[in-house]
């Protein structure tokens, strides 16, 4: 993959907005041809003079600390500590200083060239405001990794990583623990809920992420989109052919867990299910970067196709571009639970060897929504049953008894009557919901095989996109359906009303 870093030349590299994780960077290259902009600068508040005294006054400490300073330093560590400093002040996980090494692992990782567990990780910067430990957050497992293999879900924490809290890690320390020689361990304690917490050990892997999943089921194509990248619109392309050979009559586009990827592959998907207009439009500082991305006139899937988008929260970045503009432009209709909501796009520029990756811009769907921090609501919410405190702590003795890992080890082509008694087992034994266990059962047996492209039987999700594309109200459904923009602004209105009364 082409990451397009160059040496000190200032010429920016446009990088997909996509969580920060120990698997992939995703560099996402948007062509010019296809923006839009002007060229004028940004405003600013500060003077000139302000930012001379400041530069000097930094000078003036780094000097003194080289010739003061108890002991000898080595100046690029003084260096790599300041500059660290200002990109921890913005207090924006997406905006990180990179050392030589740093720069290199993102070239590796690019090229695939690299060991990891396969997680697409997050972390706040400061204290969390509910006053918890800043654990590193799981945004989403990649499929057919080992974490994903581990049962590693998303909105899990990794409280330890080899022994050592990642309350006192930096997003560097944490990637550089979970990163390593392909074949080797690293022991992680996962906190799940309020009260689960379990050990794992997962060996890592040479990461090769997969880009498309396709089936038919019935007369429906189901076309799953795991990531972004050069390849996805190609196989897209494939797998509706398919469709089409197959007569299909309507298509679920899923994209849960699809943590992002590269934004231009998003734009050029667009471009399948949309007949031109406005796919996404990104906004800056520097006015010079606002720009506007359009879908051509090449659609794929004709209009008269019934579109279904899943998503949950582990759909971020380039996959919320995606379901963004189809929910605005009236072409697919949203069903699963809502999006991450990452809203920003990051450039990475390189500086003699080191680097930064800095959030420059922000993107707002065709209705003019930006959905960072807030997500994109789906048009139907379906989700997985809730888990109880008093199920919770069941569920951990479970977890720490490792008997579902253990009857999947022991049978890995578990026949339905085979799950069924297990489950029923397990129920007498801890009490626990029939159902879930079920698909617990299923989701581990998946996990030590390579993955089903779908499983209708416990998808719940799914399963209500199936639903609604047979029993005929698709139609209907999308009448009611509303633009991003419009949801934000009634919630606005009721919050004002709320407040007025």
């Amino acid at each position: 993959m082409d990451t397009n870093i160059k040496k000190p030349s200032f010429n920016w590299v446009w990088v997909t907005a996509s969580v920060i994780f120990c698997a992939l960077f995703t560099l996402a290259l948007i062509p010019g041809a296809a923006a839009q902009g002007n060229t004028q600068s940004s405003e600013t508040t500060y003077s000139q003079a302000q930012v001379r005294n400041y530069t000097g006054i930094m000078q003036n400490v780094f000097d003194f600390i080289l010739r003061g300073y108890v002991d000898e330093v080595d100046p690029q560590v003084i260096f790599e500590g300041a500059m660290k400093g200002m990109f921890n002040a913005l207090e924006d996980p997406y905006s990180t200083f990179l050392t030589e090494s740093d720069l290199k692992d993102m070239g590796d990782t690019t090229q695939g060239s690299f060991g990891g567990v396969g997680l697409n990780i997050t972390q706040s910067i400061g204290p969390r405001p509910d006053g918890k430990p800043r654990f590193v957050e799981v945004v989403s497992p990649i499929e057919d990794t080992p974490g994903w293999r581990a049962g590693i879900n998303p909105g899990d924490f990794i409280s330890e990583i080899d022994g050592v809290s990642t309350d006192t890690l930096s997003m560097d320390d944490v990637l550089g623990m979970l990163r390593g020689t392909p074949g080797e361990a690293v022991r992680l304690v996962i906190r799940r809920g309020e009260r689960m917490e379990f050990p794992l050990t997962i060996t890592r892997a040479v990461i090769e992420v997969p880009t498309v999943k396709h089936a038919m089921i019935g007369s429906t194509g189901y076309l799953r989109l795991i990531t972004f990248t050069p390849f996805s619109v190609e196989r897209a392309k494939d797998a509706i052919i398919e469709f089409q050979d197959n007569n299909y009559k309507n298509l679920i586009l899923d994209l849960r867990n699809n943590y992002g990827g590269r934004m231009d592959a998003a734009v050029e998907l667009a471009n399948l299910f949309l007949d031109g207009g406005l796919v996404v439009r990104i906004r800056s500082r520097i006015r010079s970067e606002n720009r506007d991305f359009n879908a051509n006139r090449t659609t794929l899937v004709p209009a008269d196709i019934p579109v279904i988008v899943l998503i949950n929260r582990g759909s971020a970045s380039s996959s919320e571009i995606l379901a963004g503009a189809l929910k605005d432009r009236g072409r697919a209709y949203l069903v699963g639970e809502n999006t991450f909501g990452k809203g920003s796009v990051q450039q990475v520029f390189p500086l003699s060897g080191i680097g930064f990756k800095i959030t420059t811009a922000r993107y707002f769907t065709p209705s003019d929504a930006n959905i960072d921090k807030v997500g994109i609501p789906p048009d139907l919410k379906v989700s997985f049953p809730e888990v109880t405190e008093a199920d919770a702590e069941k569920l951990n003795e479970l977890v720490n008894a490792n008997r579902i890992p253990e009857f999947a080890e022991q049978n890995p082509q578990a026949t339905p009557a085979q799950i069924e008694t297990f489950a029923q087992n397990l129920e007498i034994k801890y009490s626990l919901n029939l159902p879930l266990l079920k698909r617990l059962i299923r989701n581990e047996l998946n996990r030590t095989s390579f993955a089903p492209v779908y499983d209708l039987e416990y998808d719940i999700q799914l399963q209500e996109a199936v639903n609604i594309l047979q029993n005929g109200t698709y139609n209907n459904l999308m009448q009611d359906a509303k633009t991003l923009r419009a949801l934000q602004d009634e919630e606005e209105e009721a919050k004002t009303v709320a407040q007025a009364s």
